[in-house]
């Protein structure tokens, strides 16, 4: 934030109950938003891996039955921009207080109600149904969780300072995998496999619930404040109809859905997908490798850092082309690393998170800048909705299937696929990231 935009003299009362909030309380409740939804983001990711399967498609082998556990996966990608344009509308009439607390409720309440559900040897398909029901209703209320505070920061950022504000909110989603890896570690160690997989498993959900209500509060801690609603309004980050946001913006839309695709490729190949594989075809214990995807992601957390100042020295667009031609090259030696054992294993996962930081850390908004002021906020929500929709929704589903299909090569060709997408976006627009071509 500037100094002008942020700072109040001494002597001013706070409004309306509020003291005054530092930079520092912003970063901390984006943090704290984004590592939530990342919690319930990963809770839901590791169970399709090593509950799901068992306990809601016992009639398949274990391949098919987590394929089909990746297909449940995807429902909430393709519900999440359903849920966009309809918590606008909330936004629009009741404000983006009430749209974060129904939206947060409605994304606890469906994580929490998964944690209740029988399974197929219960009440047969009717516990799949119900599980589709209510991962489709953590989708559609993650379309709402949108409140602004990351274009907030990104648009008000000095313009030396733009990369290091830019990957304050994606450090949430490693933060979100460290706990969720080393929660289902915990069970997964303390728990015979028949009482993890009866009940054991159903805790993170509960936890996830609890994570929600926290985030709830400090998000609402800033987005209600009048100071805040002063720099909405000032920012134009105002609510405008999805319709003419989509018809005004398509292209920019378009674009800024495709330019993250390296990081979003990414994403999957060093969290959900190598757990699949390594459970499935693997004698390693899930614990060994929830514990490796920890410790990895606390790497990623400081490459994440680092493309903040990487990005401040380079510029972004540099630094997402650089990190996509690094993806490329990775792709062609990743398949070999997982297919090494414990020791190739944790090189995939240390290089791979590293990598996946240095991209991930500027992959947020990459075109906020580009958007009339008018479709800003609207138009950012719906280009974050169809990147992961692209990029991460079918992600581990067609590595999976690719890779016992065709060996683990088909794997990296997949990866290789989202580098040149974003190789690809990064040419078509010179203004990505909200830097021009001469600020580059």
């Amino acid at each position: 934030m500037t100094a002008a935009m942020l700072e109040q003299p001494s002597d001013q009362p706070p409004a309306s109950g509020h003291g005054h909030i530092s930079p520092g309380e912003i970063a901390i409740g984006v943090i704290i938003g984004r590592t939530s939804e990342f919690f319930d983001f990963f809770v839901y990711a590791i169970a399709s891996v090593l509950v799901f399967p068992h306990f809601f498609f016992p009639f398949a082998d274990p391949l098919n039955g987590t394929l089909y556990s990746f297909m449940v996966f995807a429902l909430a990608f393709v519900a999440r921009p359903f849920g966009t344009v309809a918590f606008m509308a909330v936004d629009r009439a009741l404000g983006r207080g009430a749209k974060l607390t129904i939206a947060l409720f409605l994304l606890g309440g469906s994580t929490a109600a998964i944690a209740f559900l029988p399974g197929y040897e219960d009440i047969g398909a009717g516990a799949i149904w119900l599980l589709m029901l209510f991962r489709l209703g953590q989708g559609f209320a993650l379309g709402g969780t949108w409140d602004g505070l990351a274009s907030l920061l990104a648009l008000n950022a000095p313009k030396a300072r733009r990369g290091w504000y830019a990957m304050i909110p994606q450090l949430g989603a490693p933060l979100g995998l460290i706990v969720a890896s080393l929660l289902f570690a915990f069970f997964t160690a303390s728990l015979p496999a028949a009482d993890f997989l009866e009940w054991g498993w159903r805790f993170p959900f509960f936890v996830a619930f609890a994570i929600n209500v926290v985030a709830l509060f400090a998000r609402l801690r800033i987005v209600e404040t009048p100071e805040f609603l002063r720099l909405y309004e000032t920012r134009d980050l105002q609510p405008e109809s999805p319709l003419a946001t989509v018809r005004s913006e398509w292209r920019t839309i378009v674009v800024g859905a495709l330019a993250p695709l390296a990081s979003f490729a990414m994403f999957h190949m060093v969290t959900v997908f190598p757990l699949s594989w390594v459970f499935l075809y693997t004698d390693g214990e899930p614990t060994r490798f929830l514990i490796i995807e920890a410790l990895a992601a606390a790497a990623g957390v400081m490459a994440i850092v680092s493309s903040g100042a990487l990005a401040d020295d380079l510029g972004r667009r540099p630094l997402l082309g650089y990190s996509a031609a690094a993806i490329a090259a990775f792709s062609m030696v990743a398949p070999y690393l997982l297919g090494l054992g414990e020791l190739g294993e944790i090189a995939f996962m240390f290089v791979g998170f590293v990598l996946l930081g240095l991209s991930f850390g500027q992959s947020s908004g990459t075109v906020a800048d580009n958007f009339s002021t008018r479709h800003r906020y609207t138009g950012s929500a719906l280009t974050s909705d169809l990147a992961w929709l692209l990029g991460a929704g079918f992600a581990p589903l067609v590595a999976l299937w690719l890779s016992a299909s065709f060996g683990l090569v088909a794997s990296g060709a997949y990866l290789l696929s989202g580098a040149l997408a974003t190789l690809v976006a990064l040419r078509l627009n010179v203004q990505l990231g909200g830097l021009s071509a001469s600020e580059d």
